[in-house]
């Protein structure tokens, strides 16, 4: 980036000076030939105030201006165009003047003026005629540069600013890129530092976004973080538990009255062990399905009573009653991913519920669909709401590992929602139950 500023200025500078020049060099040469256009009609007038020309006798003229006027070249052409005296060149051997430009310019109007141009000579002859009271034509002319050459003769000096100017300039950007620089830099080495505030405005959006990706990378770091402890001890218990009833069953120290106890138990860890490395794998493939994945048009209500049949017996079992009502409503969604999310919800409801509870699930069309599971069962404290539907956080660790919860089914039905877009929405109060809203 430095390097960059450092060209950009240097290619600036001698842009400018460049620019300058030019438009310098064309500025005072527009002066310059003004100025030599007023010099030849005041040398003129003056010529033609002596009246001179005018009472001479040209056969007997021995006039010589030469050597007065120095690089003045003058010119007198009678009436036809003849000349009859210049101090240049013979006026025998000149050609007639009729049809020079500003010759006729000046028989018409009084005065005619002109700038021929020589390529090869790089050079501008300045022309100046004016109509004597006698009719004839008296005619100034001077040469000066041109403005290419002016340009060539400048030049030497021009490479001489321009490599002052690099030098100045690469000393400037090496000053200035250093003071830009600098602050972002230190904002960059301190970017968890909020009291900082960004160096310039235009930084302040930038600047919010990098602190906001950043603290969410430290997040998902630490989430993943805790998310392995987590997984390491939620694993550790059963393959502990079944470790250690193995060990006394081979041992022989278990009665025969006793085995048949260890046997379910080792079953039940086995169990609860497969549960925890599907929910596992499960939150993984979540983490890594793109949105719209296999989404298909689908009737909400249908896919929910397809849960409800299978979800039965297990409330039945702990005995809770399911109500399910609603009505018909279409979605865009994963067939699927809709009846994990409805199974996870529905089995918390039921896992944490009352003796003799009840679970009422509804599929509500309306202007947004959405899907309403309601318990009346042991509800969840205000301060533990948010972090429910973190992966592995119980609100009762020892009733949730009682009726065999992993820890993980919120955490796949916050998953879920996210991919289709939705919105969940949680109410509960301790005692009184929890109901939770997904809006499709």
């Amino acid at each position: 980036m430095k390097r960059k500023i450092n060209i950009r200025l240097v290619l600036i500078a001698i842009l400018a000076v460049i620019a300058s020049t030019i438009s310098t060099t064309i500025v005072y040469y527009s002066l310059f030939q003004r100025q030599i256009r007023n010099d030849l009609s005041i040398n003129a007038k003056l010529l033609k105030d002596t009246h001179y020309f005018e009472a001479a006798d040209v056969e007997n003229m021995d006039m010589d201006l030469s050597t007065d006027i120095g690089e003045l070249r003058v010119t007198w052409v009678d009436t036809d165009g003849t000349v009859l005296y210049d101090n240049d060149a013979s006026a025998t051997e000149l050609e007639n003047h009729y049809d020079r430009p500003e010759i006729k310019e000046a028989f018409d109007t009084g005065v005619g003026e002109i700038v021929r141009k020589s390529d090869t000579m790089n050079k501008n002859t300045f022309y100046y005629a004016l109509l004597l009271d006698n009719n004839t034509v008296l005619r100034v002319s001077t040469e000066a540069e041109s403005i290419w050459s002016v340009f060539i003769a400048v030049s030497p000096m021009i490479v001489v600013i321009v490599c002052i100017i690099m030098v100045v300039c690469v000393a400037l950007s090496h000053m200035l890129t250093r003071q830009l620089i600098t602050p972002i830099e230190t904002m960059a080495e301190n970017i968890e530092d909020t009291s900082l505030e960004p160096p310039y405005k235009e930084l302040v959006p930038f600047a919010s976004m990098i602190r906001k990706q950043h603290a969410d990378i430290l997040s998902a770091a630490k989430a993943r973080q805790d998310f392995s402890a987590n997984v390491s001890h939620e694993l550790k218990t059963p393959l502990t538990a079944i470790s250690g009833y193995a060990e006394l069953i081979e041992a022989g120290m278990v009665d025969e009255e006793k085995q048949a106890h260890f046997v379910k138990e080792i079953r039940k860890n086995a169990k609860r062990l497969l549960s925890l490395i599907n929910d596992i794998i499960r939150l993984s493939e979540l983490d890594r399905t793109e949105k719209e994945s296999a989404f298909e048009r689908l009737d909400l209500y249908e896919v929910v009573e397809e849960c409800m049949d299978a979800l039965q017996l297990n409330a039945k079992n702990r005995q809770v009653s399911v109500e399910f009502a609603g009505e018909h409503c279409n979605i865009r969604g994963n067939r699927e991913m809709i009846r994990e999310l409805t199974d996870n919800l529905v089995q918390n409801a039921i896992r944490y519920n009352k003796v003799n509870g009840s679970v009422w699930v509804t599929v509500d069309g309306g202007d947004s669909p959405k899907l309403i599971v309601k318990d009346n069962g042991i509800g969840i404290p205000l301060e533990e709401q948010q972090r429910v539907f973190e992966r592995f956080y119980r609100v009762d660790k020892s009733r949730s590992k009682a009726t065999g919860g992993t820890g993980l089914g919120l955490a796949i039905v916050k998953h879920i929602v996210e991919i289709h877009d939705a919105k969940l929405e949680l109410q509960s109060a301790p005692g009184e139950g929890t109901t939770i809203f997904i809006y499709f």
